[in-house]
């Protein structure tokens, strides 16, 4: 079993006086898969020892295994079991600290009453410099319905909360972006789209998140005409930004070119889509898009709105079947969709040289292990193999980019740039079949990303808000 942090425990127990406890505890662990991380004393007395034993297992039922494990250990005794995971999110992850020293009379009379009232007296007379003298400039909305959050489903905007504040410090660790969640207690389309019409004031820009197809795309189309500020659906963009930056790579290790491979996408809900519409517009001209209806064909009557129209931009000439059949003779796959809804024995009609990313969350579309006994290169979301396609690479650097430009909107230009900058990190030395994309941690990709974003943005007419001088401001 593969362990995780994810699952991570610690246990407080009590031992008898014999020099061979904790020898024993480590073994009791061992022996049921879970792997220790630490074990810390925190009393020490003649007849016994009190220690903390930290420990990480596959998942929660494992780590309930490696606790009856501990308490059969003879001469232990388990007193209580915390799970680190909850500890963290303990009093949420998020806080607000103030950018200025509050400390005196002159620092009242400054950030507050009665000099503010200048600074809002400008403001009113130039909305423009919004941007500059309010957190607007560096603020990005972090906005859900709770409706299709991670591999979980419609699970609501309060149980939806841990993973935005977790987006909000994904922001603010990679690209110094004030980032806050917004989790509505609404799926209907037209209050979803006056709320964050309403709000938009405060922020430089809006990432959707987590909401599910297709109420999302009407959603995002909706802010884009609306709004001023650049709006992003990172479930679709984001994904799709960081699996052409792989799929270019992984091509290079190949040597196959975009325009001239054959690709299928299984999975037609928002990143699918999204994926789909960034290949084509990079050059891709073969795709096939696999959903639950079969291979998404433009006849096919059940077809929803949004998929007809994947469907004619995909597969004009009406090709049915299954995901297997649109595997064969494919160069590359591309899973969104759901877990192992593909036998690994199916890759073997994909060409040689094949390239798979089987990126379902949590559970890969087919097993990316066995993947490999039929495709040169493999890629998923998961951070315990190689090559993990995560959107982390994309959405701090491309709102940092947006946020810099002063973007009043998000264009392909921009996607296909940032995809490019992911892409461009991986030098010629570097590339190779289990390193076609950079870690999440490697600080040359947010910069990059951010620059080529903000580059892009500034090329494309009426894309950024007019930029005033320093004197502008200070009079």
């Amino acid at each position: 079993m593969v362990t995780s942090a994810s699952y991570s425990i610690t246990v407080r127990l009590t031992a008898d006086g014999d020099p061979a406890s904790i020898g024993r505890i480590a073994t009791a662990v061992g022996s049921a898969g879970g792997a220790v991380t630490a074990i810390d004393v925190v009393d020490s007395r003649s007849d016994g020892l009190t220690v903390d034993v930290t420990c990480s297992a596959a998942d929660a039922a494992h780590s309930e295994e490696v606790v009856t494990a501990l308490r059969a250990v003879e001469g232990v005794t388990v007193r209580k079991v915390s799970d680190r995971t909850f500890l963290l999110h303990l009093g949420g992850k998020l806080e607000v600290a103030s950018r200025v020293p509050l400390k005196t009379r002159d620092d009242l009379s400054m950030a507050y009453t009665p000099g503010v009232a200048r600074v809002c007296l400008a403001l009113a007379d130039n909305p423009d410099d919004v941007r500059r003298l309010t957190i607007k400039g560096n603020t990005v909305a972090v906005v859900t319905d709770g409706s299709a959050v991670l591999g979980l489903g419609d699970i609501g905007p309060g149980a939806s909360m841990p993973v935005m504040e977790g987006k909000a410090a994904l922001f603010k660790r990679f690209a110094d972006i004030d980032a806050w969640p917004i989790a509505l207690d609404t799926q209907d389309v037209d209050e979803i789209v006056r709320t964050v019409e309403l709000i938009a004031p405060g922020f430089g820009g809006i990432n959707l998140e987590d909401i599910a197809a297709p109420r999302c795309f009407e959603i995002e189309a909706r802010l884009r005409e609306k709004l001023d500020i650049p709006v992003f659906h990172d479930d679709q963009h984001g994904t799709a930004i960081v699996v052409l930056a792989a799929l270019r790579n992984a091509l290079r290790v190949v040597d196959k070119r975009l325009e001239d491979v054959r690709i299928v996408v299984a999975g037609g809900g928002a990143a699918g889509t999204a994926i789909v519409h960034l290949m084509l517009q990079a050059g891709a001209r073969h795709v096939l898009v696999w959903d639950r209806e079969g291979i998404l064909s433009p006849d096919d009557e059940r077809l929803s709105p949004a998929k007809r129209d994947l469907a004619q931009r995909t597969n004009p000439d009406g090709r049915r079947g299954e995901l297997p059949d649109a595997l064969v003779g494919a160069d590359v796959f591309v899973g969104v969709s759901a877990a192992n809804v593909l036998p690994v024995a199916a890759l073997a009609g994909m060409n040689e040289r094949a390239v798979v990313f089987p990126m379902a969350n949590p559970t890969p579309d087919v097993d990316p292990v066995g993947a490999r006994q039929h495709a040169a290169v493999v890629a998923s979301g998961r951070s315990d193999l190689p090559n993990q396609i995560n959107n982390v690479l994309a959405f701090p650097g491309v709102f940092r980019g947006l946020l810099d430009a002063r973007a009043r909107e998000i264009s392909d230009g921009m996607l296909l740039a940032a995809a490019e900058a992911i892409a461009g990190v991986v030098t010629d030395d570097q590339l190779n079949a289990n390193y076609i994309i950079p870690s999440v941690f490697d600080p040359a990709v947010t910069p990059a990303v951010a620059a080529a974003v903000a580059d892009q943005a500034r090329q494309e007419p009426g894309a950024t808000a007019p930029v005033g001088s320093a004197e502008d401001v200070t009079g």
